[in-house]
């Protein structure tokens, strides 16, 4: 099997949650650049109609469409589904992308101590928002993904969104993110456990700090992202578009034996040392 065969993703069905912006854009514009049909899902209709327009204009071998979804409601997230997999003749590839930003957390990138983050002032509707759209909305979009695949019985490949949050414990990002993330991940090994006598691969990517619209654009700030920047074993923040070779090879058959995996890509973050606490 060539390299070009093994990659080729020209026709299949693809949904991308939170897609609009940032990651779940890049996970979008490289399966629509390598010819798939890929459906854009997002609750901000304006910027999803200005990305919808623009990746026609980039990607003229696959066809993009969008809609705009709240993926914490399941009644529209499961017509949403229902729709795209009518338009597309079935669904073979699905992000499971959408999520909000931590918050604060409970030190600040110079290690103080910031009270607005501390377990016993933490907003308790922002950790429901944090959970919900984190990992319940997740879990919604894989069961979705998981119905259609099995009722098509032409396998497919199922890939969230997950985040190197989920491996340790991090005091400048918010802690409803840990167990949203940590959950998330075990999640992904729990279903590929389950669904891989369907052929269905379950597999997580696990980014590190990206410059990316997430926590208000904060990335893009050279001084918020100094601390990032020290940890980092290569010394520096990543841009969205580096994560498409990686989804390109979990959604093509290149990873045809891989499931429940946890593909960090991180610039060497997670090995920093401890953060010093006040």
């Amino acid at each position: 099997m060539s390299l070009e065969t093994m990659f080729d993703v020209a026709g299949k069905s693809v949904i991308v949650t939170g897609a609009a912006f940032g990651l779940g854009r890049a996970y979008a514009e490289i399966m629509a650049e390598r010819g798939a049909n890929v459906t854009l899902f997002d609750l901000d209709k304006d910027q999803l109609d200005r990305t919808v327009a623009e990746m026609r204009e980039l990607a003229p071998r696959g066809r993009v469409t969008g809609a705009v979804v709240d993926v914490t409601d399941r009644a529209t997230l499961s017509a949403a589904f229902d729709d795209a997999a009518r338009a597309q003749s079935g669904i073979d590839v699905v992000f499971a992308n959408a999520g909000v930003d931590a918050g604060p957390g409970f030190l600040t990138p110079e290690g103080r101590r910031n009270p607005e983050g501390q377990i016993d002032t933490l907003d308790d509707a922002h950790w429901d928002k944090v959970i919900g759209v984190n990992l319940t909305s997740v879990y919604n979009t894989m069961k979705l993904a998981a119905r259609h695949m099995k009722q098509q019985n032409r396998g497919g490949a199922i890939i969230a969104t997950s985040s190197i949050a989920a491996f340790y414990v991090d005091g400048i990002v918010g802690t409803p993110y840990m167990p949203a993330k940590a959950g998330l991940s075990h999640l992904v090994k729990q279903l590929a456990m389950e669904l891989g006598r369907y052929q269905i691969r379950v597999n997580a990517i696990c980014p590190g700090p990206f410059i990316t619209n997430i926590a208000g654009g904060r990335m893009a700030n050279v001084e918020d992202r100094q601390a990032f920047i020290r940890w980092s074993c290569l010394g520096r923040v990543a841009e969205a578009d580096e994560i498409k070779p990686l989804a390109l090879y979990l959604a093509s058959n290149a990873s045809a034996y891989v499931t429940g995996s946890q593909m960090v890509i991180d610039g060497g973050l997670i090995l920093r040392p401890a953060q010093e606490i006040e």
